[in-house]
C-alpha cells in the first residue's frame, strides 16, 4: 500500500499543509488505497527536504505535482476525461498560481501575522515537552519568515498580502460561479488543488483575517463543504 508521508492532523484538518492535502484528496478521488505516515521527523527523511512524499513499493516520489503525475501513470487514473484540452491547460496554470502565490499568503497568515501566531504555535508545537516547545517554534518561525522574505511575499505589508489573497479568492469564486465543481458537475484533478488550498483557509479551525476574507465567498464555502462531505 502507498505510504503518504505527511505532517499529521492539525487545525481540525487531515494535514495543515495544502500540498499534503492535495495528494490526500487526489488519491481519495481516484480510489487509490493509501495510508498516512505522519511525523515532523519526515522532513529530515524527505528527498527534497519538504513534504509530502510517497513510498510505493521500491519507489519514492517527492513533490505533490510529481506525485500526482506518477499516480496518474502508474494507476491509469484520468479524472479529466470530461475536460477540453483548453480546460486542462487552464486548470494547470491556475493550480500553479495557487502553489506559487496563494500558498505564500497562507504561510504569512499563519506564521508571520503576530495575531495568529500564538494559536498556530500551540496547535503545531503545544504537545512538545518543555523546554523544546519554547525553542523549536521560534527557530521554525524564523526560518519561515526568512523564506517569505526571500520569495518576495514577506516584503509586502500585511494589507498588500491580504489584497493578493483576496484577488485569488475573487478569481476562484468567479471561475466556480454556480457550478458544483470548478469545471462542471464532475470533479477533476484541479479540484484536488483548489480544495486543498481553499479548505486551509475556510475549514481550518483557526481564526485570522485571511480566513475571514475567504469565508465571505458563499460559493467557495459551499464548495469546500461539499468536497469535505464527499471525500472525508
Amino acid at each position: 500500500m502507498i505510504k503518504l508521508h505527511s505532517f499529521g492532523p492539525s487545525l481540525n484538518m487531515v494535514d495543515p499543509s495544502p500540498f499534503v492535502l492535495k495528494v490526500d484528496v487526489f488519491m481519495r478521488m481516484a480510489n487509490i488505497q493509501f495510508e498516512h505516515v505522519s511525523s515532523l521527523n519526515n522532513l529530515s527523511r524527505a528527498p527534497k527536504g519538504k513534504l509530502p512524499f510517497i513510498v510505493d513499493g521500491d519507489k519514492t516520489i517527492a513533490d505533490s505535482h510529481f506525485i500526482i503525475s506518477y499516480l496518474k501513470r502508474k494507476y491509469n487514473v484520468d479524472l479529466d476525461s470530461q475536460l477540453s484540452n483548453e480546460q486542462r491547460h487552464i486548470g494547470y496554470l491556475i493550480a500553479k498560481s495557487l502553489d506559487e502565490n496563494l500558498y505564500w499568503c497562507l504561510l504569512y497568515s499563519r506564521w508571520a501575522d503576530d495575531n495568529c501566531w500564538k494559536y498556530v504555535k500551540e496547535a503545531f508545537f503545544g504537545s512538545m515537552p518543555f523546554p523544546v516547545k519554547s525553542i523549536v517554534p521560534l527557530i521554525v518561525r524564523r526560518g519561515v519568515i526568512s523564506a517569505l522574505k526571500k520569495q518576495g511575499m514577506g516584503k509586502h505589508s500585511k494589507e498588500e498580502i491580504k489584497t493578493l489573497a483576496q484577488e485569488s479568492f475573487d478569481s476562484l469564486s468567479a471561475l466556480l460561479a454556480r457550478q458544483k465543481y470548478f469545471f462542471g458537475e464532475t470533479p477533476c484533478t484541479f479540484d484536488a488543488s483548489a480544495f486543498a488550498f481553499l479548505s486551509e483557509f475556510i475549514l481550518a479551525d483557526l481564526e485570522n483575517e485571511f480566513n475571514d476574507i475567504a469565508r465571505r465567498y458563499d460559493n467557495l464555502v459551499k464548495y469546500c463543504d461539499n468536497m469535505q462531505a464527499r471525500y472525508y
